[in-house]
């Protein structure tokens, strides 16, 4: 079975604006030399032992200032502000053009339109792994069973006509064996503050929170696919030859690496998958913490 996400032209009006739907937030080990490349010189990296904490917010909103949309931000590392730390997107996909045009001009955010193509397959189930029961040892074992379903979320980057492939997530899903609200995982609220800015369209560095409030459970981390055709260029050689906070906005090598240091993003280690289940997700309107003189980036 393949579902497309439906495109929606609404708009977004005054903030705060709320994002309802499911999410899954996994986190990944990335290098600290891939991370920097996204991230203004005017921040330190949280790093250790030469990486830092990224990885990706997969969602499916089923109602938004948007209206209906799919959205995948790679995350590219976190940066240090006291007394907290805060993410940074290194990019930012949604099948909806409003959402994109938003994100760009509102937020800050290297968003761009993509298409997700979602199959969903059976597949056998298993016995329970050690995944399994270290969650049991933490007393969350119990709200997962064998997967019953797998649905791979392919993502193509799209431009105009044409269409690049950035990954394909392979996501197993499971059915209850307890009470429903159990087997979501407990309630809880959370805030999750990110910056953004450094584009072409927002020089500025701005920060923002979104304030979520859902269900969460442990899972299984995804797994995740490079494209098909192996990306043009060689990721390392261009960290090693561009220094980030000078290159030329409009270089179209620094852009098609740009959008494989995200493939490699996506590609690094997984440690931690969370599932977000009846998510309300409240987005504040962001706030200028530094001007930015300097040339921005545009990884598009």
């Amino acid at each position: 079975m393949e579902i497309e996400g439906p495109k929606c032209t609404s708009g977004y009006g005054k903030p705060p604006w709320i994002f309802k739907g499911r999410a899954l937030y996994q986190l990944h080990l990335v290098k600290a030399q891939t991370a920097r490349a996204f991230i203004p010189k005017e921040f330190k990296l949280v790093e250790a032992f030469g990486y830092t904490l990224g990885g990706f917010f997969l969602a499916s909103y089923e109602d938004s200032p948007a209206g209906v949309f799919d959205e995948l931000v790679v995350i590219a590392g976190i940066v240090w502000n006291p007394p907290t730390s805060c993410a940074w997107a290194a990019r930012v996909l949604v099948n909806s053009d409003q959402a994109c045009d938003h994100g760009r001009k509102h937020v800050g955010l290297p968003s761009q339109v993509a298409r997700f193509s979602k199959r969903i397959t059976a597949v056998q189930g298993q016995p329970k792994g050690k995944f399994n029961g270290f969650l049991s040892m933490m007393g969350l074992g119990a709200t997962l069973c064998s997967p019953k379903n797998s649905m791979d979320v392919q993502v193509s980057e799209m431009e105009g006509p044409s269409a690049t492939d950035i990954c394909n997530i392979q996501i197993a899903t499971h059915v209850p064996t307890l009470k429903f609200d159990k087997w979501r995982g407990p309630a809880i609220k959370l805030s999750l503050p990110s910056f953004s800015g450094h584009t072409e369209q927002i020089p500025n560095i701005l920060k923002y929170s979104c304030h979520i409030e859902c269900r969460v459970r442990a899972v299984e981390p995804a797994k995740v696919l490079g494209p098909s055709i192996a990306p043009k260029g060689n990721t390392e050689q261009a960290l090693e030859h561009h220094n980030c906070q000078s290159v030329n906005s409009e270089s179209e090598e620094w852009i098609e690496n740009g959008r494989n240091l995200s493939i490699s993003v996506m590609l690094s280690k997984p440690i931690i998958a969370l599932e977000f289940n009846c998510l309300k997700m409240r987005v504040e309107a962001p706030i200028v913490v530094s001007d930015c003189s300097e040339s921005p980036l545009k990884f598009a």
